[in-house]
């Protein structure tokens, strides 16, 4: 049985108990809650993006989406936790405190014609949240929440995240956090802190993915800024590797994705054009933004044209592009596949795979057994203790979960594993995907070698993890990649019997 078929099986028992209880049969209040637990367990898996005023949350939400749609202008006084889930049509809908929910006009963009809607003319102090429901592919899977600022002046701002992200009633809200980082700054410590206090074992995400947000201005927008962001990344991990909850930093141009997933046509001509120019004419053209779109440029591109694209691109967006073009690409379609892979967006993506996606069933059977128990410990009855031992066992025994566990804990605690070692406990535990090629590291022309390789690994990490040198710590981390060979290789015992 599956750990999600468990978690079923148990949230099936206690709603039987509160239906058998007296005291409960006729509270609806209570019966809608277990309810929405189930639920939980059949929606997408919940990944919030969290981070410091003007991080870039809202333009990496469109980016993720691939549709312009979150609002990226809003002053912080109107900031809300917004829900991005997949739906037939687009809808946005508001929940008042109260209870009271009031649907949020759809508009088309004068611009691009494409449908968005506005913060305008609601009330941030009576609104809880925001719920849009959009046609986007990208959602099916995946929800995705966008969070105020952690830094807002208004403090009320503020809160909304950290209620959302360390919730007082320990009821977890979202599965893993996506948290984007300019400076690394107190308030990013801050909250980092706060999350490491519930990740891996009570309220909190399982799992956290540091982004280096606005990627391309920590080069000033020079061609290279890509480079010095991965250094500045490099810088993030070694500092947040202290706290001992996040699993990788990715440095990101949010701005420079979404415009790659919304190239137009009249943009790649224009960047066309611009990129036929003199190098030594157009660099001195592009020596700072405002020389650029001055009126009495000789450029062959007219000045609003190339506003219009140093607000969709900014500087390092046009400067890559044109770069681009010279190098070849003479399509609107392959310039906007190399400006995706060089944003830094598909990098990230293969992370959220790698650590949140392929163990989505996992994070919400987590999430719904926390859900669970402290709803039976906040409302007691008869079968409260019976239901307790279930969910305990499973949630410290479930393997899949001590992966997580260990994943989130081995950079910043002391081994005595070496590199290598580190390295190769780190693919067995699933920190390079979950199948059973990325755990054993197998390239696709060796498929036969799963087998050899997975008794090989069982072997391997069992004398490792009985080494008299070992502190508990390393013994832990060994014994949890033993476990993980040893399914490996029954899963290739039960394939090829």
């Amino acid at each position: 049985m599956s750990t999600g078929d468990q978690v079923r099986a148990i949230l099936g028992g206690a709603i039987q108990a509160y239906r058998d209880d007296p005291a409960y049969r006729n509270r609806p209040d209570v019966h809608n809650e277990l309810d929405r637990i189930g639920r939980r367990l059949n929606q997408p898996i919940r990944v919030a993006l969290a981070g410091t005023l003007k991080a870039g949350k809202s333009t990496l939400v469109n980016a993720l989406v691939g549709e312009d749609i979150a609002p990226t202008d809003a002053t912080e006084a109107t900031r809300i936790v917004t829900w991005f889930r997949h739906g037939p049509t687009p809808k946005v809908t508001a929940n008042h405190r109260g209870g009271r929910r009031s649907n949020v006009p759809i508009a088309r963009d004068p611009d691009d014609r494409a449908l968005t809607f506005s913060f305008a003319g609601l009330d941030p102090q009576d609104v809880v949240d925001l719920d849009v429901e959009w046609p986007a592919a990208e959602l099916i899977d995946t929800t995705i929440i966008d969070t105020p600022g952690t830094s807002s002046l208004s403090r009320d701002v503020s809160k909304r995240t950290y209620r959302l992200l360390v919730p007082e009633d320990g009821v977890p809200r979202v599965d893993a956090v996506v948290l984007l980082l300019r400076t690394l700054d107190a308030a990013d410590i801050a909250l980092l802190k706060q999350i490491g206090q519930l990740v891996g074992g009570s309220a909190g995400a399982l799992g956290v993915i540091g982004v280096a947000s606005r990627a391309d201005e920590i080069g000033a927008g020079r061609v290279d800024a890509m480079m010095s962001a991965k250094d500045v990344a490099q810088r993030f991990t070694a500092e947040m590797d202290k706290t001992g909850i996040c699993q990788a930093v990715v440095p990101v141009s949010g701005l420079l994705a979404l415009t790659a997933r919304t190239l137009r046509q009249s943009e790649f001509v224009a960047l066309e054009k611009l990129g036929g120019v003199d190098p030594t004419e157009l660099t001195k053209a592009m020596l700072s933004a405002d020389r650029f779109v001055r009126e009495d440029s000789t450029l062959p591109v007219d000045a609003p044209t190339r506003a219009a694209l140093l607000d969709r691109f900014g500087m390092f967006g046009v400067r890559i592009s044109i770069a681009v073009l010279r190098a070849g690409v003479s399509d609107s379609v392959a310039l906007a596949d190399e400006l995706l892979e060089r944003s830094g967006l598909v990098a990230l993506r293969d992370v959220i795979d790698q650590q949140f996606a392929q163990r989505s069933e996992l994070l919400k059977a987590h999430t719904a057994l926390l859900s669970l128990r402290q709803f039976v410990q906040h409302n007691p009855i008869y079968a409260t203790p019976y239901i307790l031992a279930e969910i305990d066992p499973l949630l410290a025994d479930t393997h899949a979960f001590e992966e997580l566990r260990l994943l989130s804990q081995l950079r910043s605690r002391p081994t005595t594993l070496n590199d290598d070692e580190m390295a190769s406990l780190r693919r067995i535990i699933g920190g390079s995907g979950t199948d059973a090629a990325s755990r054993l590291g197998l390239t696709p022309d060796e498929p036969y070698d799963g087998p050899r390789a997975a008794f090989a690994a069982a072997q391997r990490w069992r004398r490792r993890a009985d080494h008299p040198l070992n502190d508990p710590f390393t013994t832990r981390a060994c014994r949890a990649a033993v476990r993980s060979a040893e399914a490996l290789v029954a899963e290739y015992s039960a394939r090829y019997r």
